[in-house]
């Protein structure tokens, strides 16, 4: 129907499907011209050249759709279209038989059928094949026959997509000649449907690129011309395989400044990026209790692939870590209640995932990415567990494992379950799966729970929640308007270090050459903004911070934050009822700077007060309060609540003043309480206007929460020695043991 509106109105006829007649965007004009232009003057030099260009262009720039303009422009009659990623065939086939600019082009694959010698040399084909099926030989090594036509056709373009996979090097080609059950192995693992070690080697394989070769050395064909696509070529740009003027550079800042300008610049006017959503990354630190079983790294980092690790299969696959992994569930929903009481203390309360309301609507389809199939199936099963109430909203789709279906099959059956998307709600399950190349405009959230090394893998899975999602005329009266769905969408990930590792290299690996590496993260990062959570609040860091997690495991600001924090001081009613019932610790907290501010009976006020509040909301509770009651109320809370938090700005007012002790001095094994009151008492006088005994007390009086101070002063001496490392300077030769507030470690 679609097809006879648009002939209708163009007063031409159409084969097949082609309605859509969206022109190129600016950018998509320009990759187009600077190629074509290219190919020219390799020709003009000489005739028998076989030139090859690169596109570095970021997931949603519309490759398929631009790959054959570029061939149009060529007037090419065979293209190639070869990729590692068969589950991409989708978009490749579509764009060829919707768009009226591919009028009278057939396409052709093994799954689509067609006989290619069948048809005639001038009407343009386009023939997509996987390159695990075009490597394919049969048990005596030869070419299988159904494949000859490949290698007997010139091809006037040879397309590699998704090339940041090193599938297409000599490792992988030995893989295929000749062994198929080494391909089945190598393919399979890379789909996520094998045991965790052929997996982890088919990653290894995949993320190691080789140094660019001839192309005819590892697919034996004819072509004029070859064209690679990639939305993450980080190694290859690094390397300098193509020189400048073989490559177009379309990024995600790109587009999103694009989107910017053209809205600031045309006013009222249909914008062609609005419907590509902004993305916004959320890392969140676990608690202790649940990092401390699955800890691992340079920098003792939280393990996702420890953490969610699991065995057996289907029904019957569960978690190592079943209970923790359970918790973790309750922590996205804000309902863990540890996390609560922490939240509480410090009077902030950080959004969740799946808890808070204005996130809670890009949630209704969400990938969560996960290490292996087992630990998919686990989920699913845990998820449908009788105390899991709140996800029986969700359809649980588990992608992942044989029964997901390969290819276009896994990608068909996620489709059918999500539907329109608008009155349903759905979790996908992958290890591997639908990660790249492939488009579901209802996904909105990725949920990262499994470690990924490579720079590559990570963006090219994120920004499969970038695909728009719009509807095109909504009223039916103006064909220029738009209704975006999803303007934004979310990155969540639980291992804050590697999280923001990932966004440097992703920054600095798409500008090579570039020596400002913060001014390249912050031109990133003025589009993708990044909020970490550090166990009690939630903060956007700028690019410098970034840099500092990717250099030292953490950011200098959000390392000052945990002498900020409010979870490392007391101020609950039993610890000031002892500070006051103690009139030599009275005189010491007035000592405190600042303190003076307050009045003489503040603690006192807010205890007195604090009771009676409880009295009365006790009274509430029997339904008993007069209207005059129930302001006093509201007004006794809201003055100690104020006083409380007063106290505890001056007592953390202290506390930063530690990190100013520890810089100064210069032991390092000892406990920082020992240097205080045995080492080094006079530098804490002078630092902090406290003497040892002062400090004494209020410590006894549990004025102070040693367990945070450990964590505190753990994290800064970790940073100081990571930063003098990256200088080149050992802050303490031979160093063995750490001190802490009052726990000492190994280095180790």
């Amino acid at each position: 129907m679609k097809t006879a509106i648009a002939e209708l109105k163009s007063g031409l006829r159409f084969t097949g499907t082609h309605n859509d007649d969206f022109p190129m965007r600016a950018e998509q004009a320009e990759a187009v011209e600077q190629t074509f232009d290219y190919y020219q003057s390799r020709w003009a030099q000489d005739a028998k050249a076989v030139p090859r260009f690169l596109w570095n262009a970021k997931m949603r720039f519309g490759k398929t759709f631009t790959s054959y303009q570029l061939a149009k422009k060529l007037a090419a009659k065979r293209v190639l279209v070869v990729t590692f990623k068969p589950a991409v065939e989708d978009a490749w086939q579509t764009d060829l038989q919707n768009h009226q600019d591919f009028d009278g082009w057939t396409y052709m694959s093994v799954k689509a059928g067609g006989n290619p010698r069948a048809m005639p040399k001038d009407q343009p084909l386009v023939y997509f094949g996987s390159l695990q099926d075009l490597l394919g030989r049969d048990s005596l090594g030869n070419i299988k026959a159904k494949n000859e036509h490949l290698h007997t056709t010139v091809w006037d373009l040879v397309i590699f997509d998704e090339y940041h996979f090193g599938a297409w090097r000599e490792n992988s080609k030995a893989l295929f000649e000749g062994d198929e059950e080494k391909k089945i192995e190598y393919v399979e693992a890379l789909l996520g449907d094998a045991d965790v070690e052929k997996k982890k080697a088919a990653e290894r394989a995949a993320e190691v690129q080789q140094p660019l070769e001839q192309e005819s050395n590892f697919l034996p064909i004819t072509a004029r011309a070859y064209l690679y696509l990639s939305g993450t070529p980080f190694r290859i740009l690094r390397d300098a395989e193509f020189i400048e003027e073989q490559v177009f550079n379309w990024t995600y800042t790109d587009e999103q400044r694009a989107k910017a300008k053209f809205a600031k610049e045309h006013p009222g006017k249909r914008n062609p990026y609005a419907a590509l959503p902004m993305v916004s990354m959320f890392t969140y630190q676990m608690p202790e209790e649940l990092t401390s079983i699955a800890s691992d790294g340079e920098f003792d980092e939280f393990d996702l692939n420890a953490f969610f690790s699991a065995s057996g299969t289907g029904i019957l696959a569960t978690f190592a870590h079943e209970s923790d992994v359970q918790k973790w569930l309750n922590i996205i929903r804000g309902s863990y209640n540890p996390q609560t009481v922490e939240q509480m203390r410090s009077g902030t309360k950080a959004p969740f995932p799946y808890e808070n309301d204005r996130l809670l609507p890009y949630l209704n389809h969400a990938f969560w990415f996960l290490p292996d199939v087992a630990a998919c199936q686990a989920m699913a099963n845990l998820l449908e567990k009788p105390q899991n109430q709140f996800w029986r909203d969700y359809k649980v789709i588990v992608a992942a494992g044989t029964t997901a279906g390969i290819g276009l099959e896994a990608l068909r059956r996620v489709k059918n379950m999500i539907g329109s998307g608008y009155d349903s709600k759905t979790i996908t399950l992958s290890c591997g799966k639908l990660t790249t190349g492939v488009t579901v405009p209802q996904w909105s959230s990725i949920l990262m729970l499994r470690n990924l090394k490579s720079p590559e893998t990570y963006f090219q899975a994120a920004f499969r929640v970038q695909s728009p999602w719009s509807i095109k005329n909504p009223e039916g009266d103006d064909p220029g308007a738009e209704q975006v769905l999803k303007p934004v969408c979310f990155v969540f990930d639980f291992a804050p270090t590697r999280a923001l590792r990932q966004i440097s290299e992703y920054g600095t690996g798409l500008s090579p050459g570039e020596t400002n590496l913060e001014k390249v993260v912050a031109d990133l990062v003025s589009f993708l903004p990044v909020l970490a959570h550090d166990g009690a609040v939630l903060k956007y860091l700028d690019a410098g911070e970034i840099l500092d997690y990717a250099l030292t495991g953490t950011a200098g600001t959000l390392l000052a934050r945990k002498w900020e924090s409010a979870l490392l001081v007391n101020v609950d009613n039993a610890t000031l009822a002892r500070v006051l019932a103690n009139a030599e610790a009275l005189a010491i907290v007035g000592k405190i700077v600042g303190w003076r501010s307050l009045n003489d009976n503040t603690i006192e006020t807010i205890i007195n007060k604090s009771e009676a509040v409880k009295d009365l909301k006790k009274k509430a509770k029997d339904g008993e309060l007069s209207k005059a009651e129930k302001k006093e109320l509201t007004d006794e809370e809201k003055e100690y609540k104020n006083k409380r938090k007063q106290i505890q700005e001056k007592l953390i007012k202290f506390a930063t003043r530690i990190p100013a002790f520890m810089y100064l001095t210069d032991f390092r094994e000892n406990t920082l309480i020992d240097v205080i009151t045995k080492i080094e008492p006079e530098l804490f006088l002078t630092v902090t206007g406290l003497t040892v005994e002062d400090f004494n007390l209020l410590v006894r009086l549990r004025v102070f929460n040693t367990e945070r101070m450990n964590e505190a002063v753990f994290a800064f001496r970790r940073y100081e020695d990571s930063s003098l490392r990256y200088t080149g300077i050992e802050s303490h030769e031979g160093l063995t043991h750490i001190g802490g507030y009052d726990t000492v470690i190994a280095v180790e």
